[in-house]
């Protein structure tokens, strides 16, 4: 079918370029306009009890949670003199009408302790008006530059102004990584291709597939909430999966056109329709089963996860249609001028892994040669690697995911020095409960361990509306516990939902912890039908899933080991939270294991190929690993500078996605992909090709085999 497709690309190639140009051209323009459509927010389960308790509390009382706490301080003035208090009251004033639902000055609850011990310190707090979290930073966006006071220095802290602290910084973030990789990923491609010319496709591939996935983003805005945090995956899917798709093809066509003289008068149609049979194929699987793996988001309710997947689906998509229309089309044009621009020193080298013999295969031969002993020593460190991930704990955003130096830390770190050790709070809503029920509900909440105090904040009719306080961060363990204390106190009569931060937390990690399962469900029946569908084995795709989880395990080992315990804080530039945030690690779950298959696929398809040639397992492997190692292993040291870009994030979930995912992808593309998969492969023989005789009958005849599988293979002619 590809090799079809590649003859008419051929055929067809200026026109093919020219409606690719012109619909990249439409995309960037509409495409230009998505940031104004997606969202700030979008980090709760709407379905959970945190959620129903702020719904009711919003319907009943307006909202009354503790939104932005404005902190203002004076060396010179108390906050008891005209001049401070002037100041902060000009500013309340002026707040935008609709903005807000309650603020509660310090002069207003002088029970509250909102002056600091000294008087030179203040707070003012405030709740968001709203139906949303989208709604709440965005009213947030609109007092921020209010709340600032003359004549005393203002900080703004609180879980808005931390998520508003880490939008900015993340986009700052985005556009950093994109200028530090975009130019690294040419200079490397120049390295590893040796010609400018096709050091540049890439790069081009790259820039297509985010323009492209932002038009579809938008597109998707008109029917469903987006966060502004796939713009980040797009980013690195796009630029990374580009990467790996034009390596794939550009090397197979060098590959192919070398295998022609050079004075064939149709050299380019042959190699293109040739690599679309190969490499095409191998792109396209790969992108479906990257695709698959990351649909696997959609099944969660918090919309963060599922803007992760949308953006992410879109830009591997795009990707992958660029890499088999734009890039072969631009190949077709060239020819062998694929290689102008060439490195001195690279101008008499032959083509890429044509040696039977070369380091790659003398690996290989190595590895297999004591299968069990590779396996289980491999098997062993990478699980030793793995085991920090044992005693993960989790939690959510707090100030502490932002660097020291950003405004909410700053105010945060204010707070706890003016004011003492930092408190947390919970929202308690009492519904159909007399009075008797709601005075011996608030005994029983102050028996529960931790809990400093219960006060009442509005009651309307049979509502009632409490907040209770204990000491400690919002995100601990302990704090987690006092929650699911609370949970379980009785109200009597009527009925109690719990919310605030810490609710919101647990709530979080409980969803998270709920969906999991049907995730890897949905992800490993999609990989093994994939995978079954390419290659015609019910063994390998059972292999597959299990390397690559073996390998993803040991990635989340080491970012437990640094970012919850604290390890290489110093160096890496952040402060350890003591533990991960819930969504990370799920999502990192889905890009890597798509990322895995990628080049799971790429070298299976060599090895698949060889062996329909040979019949010989053994050879097959060989060749496989000896014709994609240095491809596999280019790939992933282009991919490993587009994402230790985000490596370099300010905010601390986005350094942990980029160095986990770091990790895990030098891991896959050389102890996975030269280790285990020779050895495994060694160890299992024919039985890597068997599935059971229906299956296998109804793979001959309908399978997604290689086009020129038939083609013997022959010394190349050329050079690169």
């Amino acid at each position: 079918m590809l090799d079809r497709w590649g003859g008419f690309v051929a055929r067809r190639a200026v026109l093919v370029l020219v409606a690719a140009v012109l619909v990249t051209l439409g995309a960037a323009a509409y495409g230009s306009g998505v940031f104004d459509s997606l969202s700030q927010g979008g980090f709760d389960d709407r379905g959970s009890e945190s959620a129903r308790e702020l719904e009711a509390e919003r319907d009943t009382f307006g909202n009354r949670a503790v939104d932005v706490v404005a902190v203002y301080s004076s060396d010179e003035l108390t906050a008891g003199d005209p001049a401070f208090r002037g100041a902060v009251e000009d500013v309340l004033a002026d707040l935008p009408a609709g903005t807000t639902t309650q603020v509660v000055p310090y002069w207003a609850a002088p029970e509250a302790g909102l002056v600091s011990g000294d008087g030179h310190t203040a707070q003012v707090l405030i709740s968001l008006a709203g139906e949303s979290q989208d709604d709440y930073l965005t009213h947030y966006d609109e007092i921020e530059p209010v709340l600032h006071a003359d004549g005393v220095d203002t900080d703004l802290a609180g879980s808005f102004a931390v998520y508003n602290d880490v939008n900015e910084i993340t986009s700052e973030d985005l556009e950093r990584a994109e200028l530090i990789s975009l130019p690294l990923v040419i200079l490397l491609a120049l390295l590893i291709f040796g010609s400018v010319v096709a050091a540049l496709m890439p790069a081009m591939v790259g820039v297509v597939a985010m323009v492209g996935a932002l038009a579809v983003v938008r597109l998707l805005t008109n029917a469903t909430e987006v966060s502004v945090f796939a713009v980040n995956v797009i980013s690195l899917l796009g630029i990374g999966l580009a990467i790996d798709y034009a390596l794939f093809v550009i090397s197979r066509f060098r590959e192919e056109l070398a295998l022609l003289p050079a004075d064939h008068p149709d050299a380019s149609a042959i190699a293109i329709r040739r690599t679309m049979g190969t490499a095409g194929r191998t792109v396209l699987f790969s992108g479906l089963t990257v695709a698959a793996a990351l649909a696997s988001l959609l099944i969660f309710p918090q919309a963060f996860l599922k803007s992760m997947g949308y953006g992410g689906i879109a830009a591997v998509l795009v990707a992958m249609v660029a890499a088999l229309t734009i890039l072969p089309a631009t190949l077709k044009l060239l020819g062998r001028r694929i290689d102008a621009g060439r490195l001195p020193w690279r101008r008499h080298q032959a083509v890429s892994g044509a040696d039977e013999h070369g380091r790659w295969a003398r690996l290989a031969r190595a590895v297999m040669r004591r299968p069990v002993a590779v396996i289980v020593a491999t098997v062993a460190v990478l699980l030793v690697i793995a085991s920090p991930f044992l005693g993960a704990q989790w939690g959510s955003v707090d100030h502490r995911v932002l660097p020291e130096d950003a405004p909410a830390h700053q105010a945060q770190a204010l707070l706890s020095e003016e004011f003492g050790a930092e408190t947390s709070t919970a929202n308690l809503l009492l519904q159909g409960a007399d009075e008797a029920d709601v005075a011996s509900y608030v005994r029983a909440v102050e028996q529960v361990p931790g809990i400093v105090s219960v006060a009442p904040v509005d009651q309307s009719g049979d509502t009632t509306l409490l907040r209770a306080t204990w000491e400690g961060n919002s995100q601990s363990e302990e704090s987690q516990a006092v929650v699911a204390e609370l949970r379980q106190v009785d109200p009597g009569s009527g009925t109690a939902l719990v919310g605030g931060l810490t609710a919101d937390t647990v709530d979080l990690i409980d969803s998270v912890g709920a969906h999991l399962p049907w995730m890897g469900l949905i992800v490993v029946v999609v990989m093994l039908g994939l995978l079954f569908v390419a290659f015609g084995s019910v063994v390998l795709p059972v292999k597959a899933v299990v390397m690559n989880l073996v390998s993803i395990t040991a990635s989340f080992g080491v970012v437990t080991w640094i970012f919850s315990d604290g390890h290489l804080a110093e160096q890496l530039g952040f402060v350890s939270q003591g533990y991960l945030d819930a969504t990370m690690p799920i999502l990192m779950l889905a890009i890597l294991f798509g990322l895995s298959m990628d080049y799971e696929v790429f070298l299976l398809s060599r090895i698949r190929e060889q062996y329909d040639l040979t019949g010989d397992n053994d050879e097959a492997v060989v060749t496989g690993v000896q014709k994609t190692g240095r491809i596999i292993t280019s790939a992933a040291l282009l991919l490993a500078v587009v994402i230790g870009a985000f490596g370099l994030s300010g905010i601390v979930f986005m350094k942990m996605l980029g160095i986990g995912m770091l990790v895990a992808l030098l891991i896959d593309a050389t102890v996975v992909r030269a280790v285990l998969v020779p050895a495994t492969m060694k160890l299992l023989g024919r039985w890597n090709w068997w599935a059971p005789a229906p299956m296998l009958r109804w793979w001959e005849r309908h399978g997604f085999r290689e086009s020129d599988a038939e083609r013997p293979e022959r010394e190349p002619v050329g050079v690169v």
